[in-house]
């Protein structure tokens, strides 16, 4: 019963770093630039959630709170790559990875200024309600966790799959000269992209902070997420998934049988392994350019 335990709340922080690496591969594939700000930007829509749900002024209902902190951060997004990211287009990655790792730093301290660097907790209806299977107590949050998590994956792989519009996006990745000679227009669509990876963050962060407290380090979770996204195959929408579940349920079987110490450097090894052995990652799409 115990194992049982660890595997449900393993998969529950997995679904976390599973929506962030989620935005990793997003831009990733419809850019071909690392966003290393994405953890970040999950901690500001956690925190918009509550500033908005919590804030005794506002005192939005929960819900409500949620989708504005949704849209908010998605526009953040778009913000940063039309302000910021547009004026690296073109350049080298490095460029844009140390860009990324900049407004990150930024996020952090505009969080810690508005909202302090105590820890603070998200007043969400679903914390602290269980359910009992047998011996088996479930969180309602861990639940909706994987819930939003499953949907939002399937949602956004039918997006990249079915729709014009994610054709373009995947288009766009694999040759942006030759997508823009075709009428499609690249600079528009880099917006949208990261207006959408925005999007999903901020869906990780109000699920991270229905779990428990938050505070501007919460960002760096984004590292944990990258090693997903890497684990997983970094071209890959079911891989980032993948990724985030493998890293959630290798930490706490980690702390439980080896030592807590190593719960924090096991997904680290993990990817090191994956890189050596599978470089492309466990579900990887690999495919030749197309000009």
């Amino acid at each position: 019963m115990d194992s049982l335990q660890l595997i449900v709340s393993g998969l529950a922080n997995g679904c976390v770093y599973g929506l962030i690496a989620l935005g990793f591969v997003l831009i990733y594939k419809a850019t071909e630039q690392v966003n290393f700000a994405q953890g970040d930007m999950m901690m500001l829509g956690a925190f918009t959630a509550l500033g908005l749900a919590n804030d005794s002024h506002l005192g939005l209902p929960f819900w409500v709170a949620c989708i504005g902190a949704v849209v908010i951060v998605a526009a953040v997004g778009w913000l940063l790559e039309r302000t910021v990211l547009r004026r690296v287009f073109g350049q080298s990655q490095l460029a844009v990875v140390i860009l990324t790792i900049a407004l990150g730093f930024v996020l952090r301290f505009v969080a810690g200024t508005i909202w302090g660097h105590d820890p603070l907790t998200l007043e969400s209806p679903i914390a602290g309600v269980n359910v009992r299977l047998g011996g088996l107590v479930l969180g309602l949050d861990e639940i909706a966790v994987v819930l939003v998590t499953l949907l939002l994956t399937a949602a956004l792989f039918a997006f990249f799959r079915r729709t014009k519009l994610g054709v373009a996006m995947q288009a766009s990745s694999q040759n942006q000269l030759a997508a823009y000679y075709m009428g499609i227009p690249v600079k528009r669509i880099h917006g949208f992209t990261w207006a959408l990876a925005g999007a999903t963050a901020a869906v990780a962060g109000i699920l991270f902070a229905s779990k428990g407290s938050i505070d501007p380090n919460t960002g760096l979770l984004g590292i944990k997420a990258f090693a997903a996204a890497v684990i997983g195959g970094f071209g890959s929408l079911p891989g980032a998934l993948a990724g985030g579940l493998v890293v959630g349920l290798i930490e706490p079987f980690a702390a439980r049988y080896v030592a807590s110490g190593y719960s924090q450097v096991a997904p680290y090894a993990l990817m090191l392994v994956v890189l050596i052995l599978r470089p492309h990652g466990i579900l990887s799409q690999v495919h030749g350019k197309k000009v």
